[in-house]
């Protein structure tokens, strides 16, 4: 399953569809906390998160997921690219970070390569 964590209701939708267009599952929160609390942490493949949200950030989720064990891959989203953050969520693991809009196929990379990364992982 690949979670997706946006509190804007349209992109969330769109890369919802798109995940699913794609033939994986697909489940959507306006939130980091919605998504934490959601008892789906252990089955998420992927995690696509914004990097700004009210509430926890996209960074600060990525950092509580390494702090409470999960080494899930995630791929960031953000309308105001900060190359110092960029840096800081790769280095920490990320598998992508796109600008918005972005393309369906960086997406798609992204998407990708995280769930090959989570594969290995697994193995």
């Amino acid at each position: 399953m690949i979670s997706i964590v946006d509190d804007d209701l349209s992109v969330r939708e769109a890369a919802r569809s798109l995940v699913r267009s794609l033939g994986h599952s697909a489940v959507t929160y306006s939130s980091a906390e919605e998504f934490l609390s959601s008892g789906r942490v252990d089955t998420t493949e992927c995690v696509i998160s914004d990097v700004h949200m009210p509430g926890l950030s996209g960074m600060e989720l990525q950092a509580r997921l390494i702090a409470d064990g999960h080494h899930t891959p995630m791929i960031f989203m953000t309308a105001n690219p900060d190359e110092k953050l960029r840096g800081r969520v790769l280095k920490a693991g990320a598998i992508g970070y796109l600008t918005k809009p972005f393309k369906e196929d960086d997406l798609i990379e992204c998407l990708d390569a995280a769930l090959r990364s989570g594969s290995s992982r697994a193995a």
